[in-house]
């Protein structure tokens, strides 16, 4: 069976970080987005297949430099293809049955139990659904009492939708779905998933948490989701007349003198945080630098980054990055 890991797009709301890393990149609580969705895929999964675009090269050199332990296949996807189109794009290293699941989502979807519905259904598709309070902004499917998707609803307006089930952006398929989906830029769900309801196609609900790790603030939510309800603290790091306020997250090697850290906070690897400062809801990456009186709430602060004394940051993601020229 494979499984085609969809990552495309150039995370632009999650600049000046991106300009760095590629989105599928960006870790949560010290382990790649794309790594939380590898490590989910069952065993039975004998090859992963990456269609890619955006900074393929520093996608390769984090692989070579992290093997996953199972079979990836980087495929170029040097235009954005959309999501049917990037799964065309690699129908030929598909043989079977196979999986598609968005590259960028931190949940709690068990994988191995959803493929495990779609074959006891026995449809052309399965489809993951999670529920929420306003589904405006999503993909909506309505299913009847055998979880069948009798329709589907794309972005309704919220007094519109006809249920709180979204497309949570994991699909079992059958290979048959390939011949379904043209060439070029294609949407699964606008232009595919249509096409697939007369063939039989269902909706699998699962409970615990899914987060679209878009934006600055689903970043955060999804570190906060995975947080300890405790905290974890490295024995390696050193707080010298800290305040912690719990949950949180120190690395080895995080220095804190007399500074307040958290609550829900992360602070990677040798991240230093001086007098006085005080950091919560934030994510700091490795070696950041926080100097003395400093406020940091609600941010992410890339790798390297130093915040200078007396600085004030509410929601904001800071880099040294560049854009390529």
């Amino acid at each position: 069976m494979k499984a085609v890991l969809l990552v495309g797009g150039m995370g632009t709301r999650l600049r000046p970080l991106t300009y760095r890393i590629p989105k599928p990149l960006v870790p949560v609580m010290g382990k790649p987005l794309i790594m939380h969705v590898i490590d989910s895929i069952p065993s039975e999964v004998d090859e992963v297949i990456v269609p890619i675009g955006y900074k393929r090269d520093v996608m390769e050199e984090y692989l070579k430099a992290h093997p996953p332990g199972r079979r990836i296949t980087l495929v170029d996807e040097p235009e954005p293809l959309g999501t049917g189109g990037a799964v065309k794009n690699v129908e030929d290293l598909i043989d079977g049955q196979f999986l598609v699941i968005n590259g960028d989502v931190i949940t709690s979807l068990d994988v191995a139990s959803f493929v495990k519905f779609h074959r006891a259904k026995g449809g052309i598709a399965s489809i993951s659904l999670w529920p929420v309070d306003d589904p405006s902004p999503f993909g909506v499917a309505q299913l009847d009492s055998e979880s069948r998707i009798t329709r589907f609803q794309e972005k309704p307006k919220r007094e519109e939708a006809f249920s709180n089930l979204i497309n949570a952006g994991a699909y079992a398929l059958e290979r048959e779905v390939l011949d379904l989906i043209g060439e070029g830029f294609v949407s699964m769900e606008r232009e595919v998933f249509p096409k697939l309801l007369d063939k039989g196609m269902y909706g699998y609900q699962f409970e615990g948490h899914w987060i679209d790790c878009g934006t600055r603030e689903n970043v955060l939510n999804a570190f906060n989701s995975l947080m300890p309800e405790g905290s974890r603290i490295s024995e390696l790091s050193v707080s010298t007349g800290a305040a912690i306020r719990h949950p949180v997250v120190l690395e080895d090697e995080v220095v804190i003198a007399g500074a307040t850290i958290g609550p829900r906070t992360y602070l990677s690897k040798r991240v230093v945080v001086g007098p006085m400062s005080h950091v919560v809801g934030s994510v700091l990456y490795d070696d950041v630098r926080v100097g003395i009186k400093c406020v940091i709430k609600d941010c992410i602060l890339d790798a390297g980054f130093t915040v200078p004394d007396g600085s004030i940051l509410t929601g904001e993601i800071l880099s040294t990055a560049q854009p390529e020229e």
